[in-house]
């Protein structure tokens, strides 16, 4: 029996909603504090890496989650009316181009985290200070002890312009960028262990961080992560690059205690309640709610794919099979506030989310999990680069990424894309319509046009009264056709734009669900 895992979205940023993992001996133990780490120290990424190596030579111990009054229940409005005070941010004074807000602890982020400042080539561990959090209408002791944090915010300040948020790094192994002008909303997983499988998911989170002082000029900043759970600690290098879009190349090594046949690389979640295609719809009066639009995918042989998600009634998995993808994300593609009609949410300024393996990721699947939800603060859309072969316990193993946080990503196809699609009750029996709309200069040229069709298969069931309807002068397409299930409860479509029996569109992948 699967259970979701349904965490309120804070205003600091949510974490994911997930599958919880069992009751084991380690998570019951009483809570450790985080891997022993000098207060001071000459830093190198070696030593996060021999602190790495050490730890995952012994046996796991959770992080500290224990928290005295009057932080040890907060509620989830209390929680957010503590505010870290503006005048508190780390290098705010420097012009480093970048500072630090440390978040508090509380709620559902109860696990201590230590973050150290890197400067000159030195460590020093931030500690804990009353005066940096507005505590709202809460009463706090004057003396408190020394609490770490739950995690941190990277604010950043470009061409003189306002110090905005770029990142946030906070809960589990969670964390999230924005392009400019952006709001928070996919978010990225450092490493996914058993993601909604029937053993139970394993959640490893961040430890402890070291986050480099960036030199005037440098419009970079590195952050290095110590990662543990009781399958395998990690060592973690990111570098953040804000520009048009927001850069993140991310390295990290893994050693495992154990064997792991399903982990997921280069994650992420977000939240998609109801959407045109969706089946049944809530009594809402937006159009849509959704902060991704659809899995986009290149694979190892340059094939573009696009998958729009649903909200399912049940618990749904896919698997994109493939050999060293050249790139894959979370997209929107929806990008006027017409498609949502949400004045407070603003889903059309989500970031998009595209993700390029940096050397050969070999075989395995993007993996994509659909879980029902019935709350949009639920990040109820998975998905993860699974690798074919598992780690060994005791066998370093290497990976390195670049994430584009985005309004588009770097690589398009040269291809029409599916640029919407709508579903429902077709004009007979129990037959569905779908409505695809493609678009790109392409569909301008009659020459790439003039031998078009649309090359629909459906497994089963039957795709019957397929029409292509083409808009020259819009530059784009409609595929309209209605599937006959036949008896079945489910349906797996694909679809192409043909010219000359060659694509002139990417691929169109949807699973339909009674």
């Amino acid at each position: 029996m699967f259970e979701r895992r349904d965490v309120l979205k804070a205003g600091l940023g949510a974490i994911a909603a997930g599958i919880a993992p069992p009751p084991s001996s380690a998570a019951t133990a009483g809570p450790a504090p985080n891997p022993k780490v000098p207060e001071s120290a000459p830093f190198s990424r070696d030593m996060v890496v021999e602190l790495a190596r050490a730890l995952a030579a012994k046996p796991y111990m959770p992080p500290r989650t224990d928290l005295p009054e009057p932080f040890a229940n907060l509620s989830y409005e209390q929680f957010v009316g503590i505010k870290t005070k503006p005048d508190s941010a780390i290098w705010r004074q420097d012009n480093a181009g970048f500072s630090i807000e440390p978040l508090h602890r509380g709620h559902i982020f109860a696990a201590a985290v230590d973050i150290y400042l890197v400067e000159n080539g030195a460590a020093a561990r931030l500690p804990y200070e009353r005066r940096r959090f507005d505590y709202g209408a809460m009463r706090v002791p004057d003396a408190l002890p020394d609490l770490g944090f739950s995690g941190f915010r990277v604010l950043h300040t470009q061409h003189g312009d306002a110090e905005a948020e770029l990142a946030i790094f906070q809960g589990a192994s969670f964390y999230r960028a924005v392009a400019r002008g952006q709001n928070l909303g996919v978010t990225a997983r450092g490493l996914s262990i058993r993601t909604a499988d029937p053993r139970g998911e394993e959640f490893p989170a961040f430890r402890s961080f070291w986050i480099e002082k960036p030199a005037l000029g440098d419009n970079a900043l590195v952050i290095h992560a110590l990662l543990d759970s009781p399958s395998v600690a990690g060592v973690y290098r990111f570098t953040l690059r804000p520009g048009e879009a927001t850069l993140i190349d991310t390295e990290l090594t893994l050693y495992p205690r154990t064997a792991i046949d399903h982990f997921g690389l280069a994650g992420f979640a977000a939240a998609s309640l109801f959407t045109p295609l969706d089946r049944a719809r809530p009594d809402d009066w937006r159009p849509m709610v959704a902060d991704i639009n659809g899995i986009q995918m290149l694979t190892g042989q340059r094939e573009w794919l696009w998958r729009p998600v649903s909200n399912r009634e049940s618990l749904q998995f896919s698997a994109f099979v493939d050999t060293n993808p050249q790139g894959f994300g979370s997209l929107i593609r929806q990008r006027d506030i017409d498609d949502y009609d949400d004045d407070q949410q603003h889903w059309e300024r989500r970031p998009s989310l595209w993700v390029e393996p940096l050397g050969e990721w070999g075989d395995g699947a993007l993996q994509l999990v659909e879980i029902p939800s019935e709350s949009e603060v639920n990040a109820n859309i998975v998905a993860y680069w699974r690798p074919k072969t598992a780690l060994v316990a005791g066998k370093e193993t290497s990976f390195a990424y670049r994430q584009f946080w985005c309004w588009e990503p770097p690589a398009r196809p040269p291809l029409a894309i599916a640029a919407s699609a709508r579903s429902g009750r077709g004009p007979v029996g129990k037959l569905r319509r779908f409505v695809v709309v493609f678009s790109g200069d392409l569909l301008a040229d009659p020459q790439r046009t003039a031998q078009l069709k649309a090359a629909l298969t459906t497994s089963p069931g039957l795709a019957t009264n397929i029409q292509t309807y083409l808009n020259a002068s819009a530059k784009s397409c409609r595929v309209v056709f209605d599937v006959d299930p036949s008896g079945e409860n489910y349906c797996e479509l694909r679809l192409v734009l043909q010219s000359d029996e060659r694509p002139i569109s990417e691929t169109w992948l949807y699973r339909w669900t009674s």
